[in-house]
């Protein structure tokens, strides 16, 4: 089956849903993927058959990922539609270079997930650590953005849940018990996962040669 109709074959089960349903599992076998990357080639030419596909693939996977983050069914529906809608424009920076479209995609979402929540809590005077591609850019030093790129891979080795925490808390400003509600979790469990999560973090980073500046000068020029 063509990228061209296989959409429409796939369609109607998706509408069936009435909206998105939030979903894990995933076809990744060979014939899956090969799809996937022939549809990618031809979304990048403008092919909105092509887009439609990855709609049709992607969508209920991107609102189940989102949803654990936002917990709330229409926030999720909104974001997974703006997610998709600037996929058109968002698709002509993705290369493959071992990072498989679905965990770009999944960086996407994630970003635009977090967005929607700052934006909601009003951070006009947010810090200048925001996410994927944009964490700790500022305009002191030329060399930020190469922090900000290792900060990002700290971020996607931590455990997705480890992960959320940080993100929440120090990217969003959400407080423990904020967190606590959103992910359905004790407080208690949230401090554990934010504490193993900073350490990892740090870890991470001085592994990187990335560590935050102490008190007597600057960090070394990050090495990733």
């Amino acid at each position: 089956m063509t990228v061209a109709t296989m959409p429409r074959a796939r369609s109607r089960a998706h509408e069936l849903h009435g909206g998105f349903a939030a979903r894990v599992s995933l076809d990744d076998s060979p014939e899956a993927l090969r799809e996937v990357r022939l549809a990618v080639a031809r979304a990048k030419e403008g092919d909105r058959e092509a887009i439609r596909f990855l709609y049709v693939k992607y969508a209920n996977n991107v609102y189940g990922y989102v949803r654990s983050i936002l917990h709330d069914d229409h926030e999720a529906e909104d974001v997974t539609q703006q997610v998709f809608a600037k996929l058109m424009t968002a698709l002509v920076r993705y290369e493959e270079r071992g990072i498989p479209f679905f965990g770009w995609l999944l960086r996407l979402a994630r970003n635009a997930a977090i967005d929607h929540l700052r934006n909601q809590r009003h951070l006009a005077s947010e810090p200048a650590v925001t996410v994927s591609g944009r964490l700790g850019r500022t305009t002191l030093e030329e060399d930020e953005g190469d922090r900000a790129r290792c900060l990002e891979a700290a971020l996607a080795d931590l455990p997705e849940e480890q992960r959320n925490v940080v993100l929440l808390r120090h990217v969003v400003g959400l407080t423990p018990t904020e967190i606590a509600t959103r992910m359905g979790r004790s407080e208690a469990s949230i401090h554990g996962l934010h504490h193993r999560g900073r350490r990892s973090l740090q870890q991470a980073l001085i592994r990187l040669d990335a560590a935050p500046s102490t008190a007597g000068g600057r960090a070394p020029a990050p090495q990733c």
